[in-house]
């Protein structure tokens, strides 16, 4: 069972930055492909971007250039660094965590999600 806990959410304006954080517990760390997904209201839950355990990474069209996922296998952690914020990047933000290295950019090769952080990108 792995316990994954998102923060770093919150409000900000269109260009703006955010940090979002997820810590994981309850399992290998190293051996765990993560994943970021978001959902916005309305809206069935979509990839963001996901990391292997072996630093393998994989993002959505919309956010390349501008959103960078990373890890800290010593934390346990897993980030998202968003930048250039746009209102098209409001959604709940959820982390997620299982054990493939192919598929990774949808929901059923997740196992453990997080409960989500909300983003809200004024204009």
């Amino acid at each position: 069972q792995v316990h994954l806990v998102e923060s770093g959410g919150g409000l900000v304006q269109a260009g703006d930055s955010l940090r979002l954080s997820c810590a994981a517990s309850g399992h290998r760390f190293t051996g765990l492909t993560l994943g970021w997904f978001r959902q916005a209201p309305g809206k069935e839950r979509k990839f963001v971007a996901a990391k292997t355990w072996s630093g393998t990474t994989s993002y959505e069209d919309s956010v390349k250039g501008r959103f960078t996922i990373s890890r800290d296998n010593a934390k346990n952690t897993v980030y998202l660094q968003m930048n250039s914020l746009k209102p098209e990047d409001t959604a709940i933000y959820y982390c997620a965590a299982g054990n493939r290295l192919g598929g990774i950019t949808v929901v059923p090769a997740y196992d453990y999600w997080g409960q989500g952080t909300q983003v809200t990108v004024s204009s």
